[in-house]
């Protein structure tokens, strides 16, 4: 297989395993991690979560006919929940952390399995790991729904359907899913499953909780900074005159990270990245950071993958490369 161009993903590697690296090493690239995100754990609110394991709250037989959401609500420990939903491996660690800790007091349900949500394949592996150890009868769904509103539509499509034959009684009172998230998060997916102007027996109850907060490593730029310069520096005295990939995965970092290329608004104003236009380009998981790249410092990525995995990012590579010969 032939040599790939060496990839700078900005993000934390993920454990045991992780997708990104998985792909790219098997597939002749030469992957390294910079981290941009510091993540801290909320000890408090996951052991409020394994509490809701211990007091049985995901119990997903149907709710009583003579339940509704507010006697669930009324008392935090008859509040049921049917599912959980997570769209960040950062969650999925969370949990699983909490988990590896504590241990997991879970009795599963005979006859309902406990159904996962997630988004993306990378966060899907992450969550498949932690199932096949801890929740074997729970199923995974929406690995391939790609974004946000994606999910949401299945969910309130597969979730609804698990009580599409029970009396209506019982299953306009379906439990809540609930939602693990991170401090900074958009809120398309509770929106969305709980839009008023749906049917009420359609709407799917959610419940967030957070169980990480994210900021910017103070490191980061000092990080990156040494990476990209030791990758110009290998090409240089190897003399391939070869690319270097940036790959982007969120807006936090998009400043530092221009700043240290010497692009956009950076470009000249830092020795170190003239002329780095022409060696170092830069890909996106996705349209939310290629967009904050652009209406935020008029710079356009080289490469917007159609699909937020590893795959999608060297598919754009691929086409981008392939465009240019």
């Amino acid at each position: 297989m032939p040599s790939q161009p060496p990839i700078l993903l900005l993000k934390t590697k993920s454990t045991p395993h992780d997708g990104y690296d998985d792909f790219f090493s098997t597939n002749g690239y030469t992957p390294s991690f910079i981290p941009v995100l510091e993540h801290r754990f909320h000890a408090e609110n996951l052991a409020s979560v394994r509490k809701l394991f211990a007091s049985g709250a995901f119990n997903t037989d149907p709710a009583p006919p003579l339940a509704t959401h507010e006697t669930q609500q009324s008392n935090g420990n008859e509040k049921k929940y049917g599912g959980m939903i997570f769209t960040s491996q950062r969650a999925v660690e969370a949990f699983a952390e909490m988990i590896e800790e504590n241990g997991l007091p879970f009795t599963p349900s005979p006859t309902r399995p406990l159904p996962l949500y997630t988004v993306g394949p990378a966060t899907a592996r992450a969550l498949t790991t932690l199932r096949d150890k801890y929740l074997p009868t729970a199923t995974i769904h929406g690995a391939d729904t790609g974004n946000g509103q994606n999910l949401a539509h299945l969910i309130l499509e597969h979730y609804n359907a698990l009580y599409r034959d029970l009396p209506s009684s019982v299953a306009s009172v379906k439990p809540s899913l609930l939602f693990l998230v991170g401090e900074q998060r958009r809120d398309i997916i509770p929106k969305t499953l709980m839009d008023p102007s749906r049917p009420e027996e359609q709407r799917v109850p959610v419940d967030e909780i957070v169980v990480y907060e994210t900021g910017e490593m103070d490191s980061f730029e000092v990080d990156f900074r040494d990476a990209v310069s030791k990758e110009i520096a290998r090409h240089k005295n190897s003399g391939d005159g070869g690319s270097i990939w940036v790959v982007v995965f969120s807006p936090t970092g998009c400043e530092g990270m221009l700043r240290v290329l010497g692009m956009g608004p950076f470009a000249g104003q830092d020795g170190d990245g003239e002329g780095r236009r022409g060696d170092v380009f830069v890909a996106t998981i996705g349209p939310t950071t290629r967009d904050y790249l652009r209406e935020r410092f008029g710079f356009e990525a080289d490469v917007c993958a159609e699909r937020p995995s590893a795959e999608g990012i060297e598919e754009g590579i691929r086409r981008f490369l392939a465009a240019r010969r």
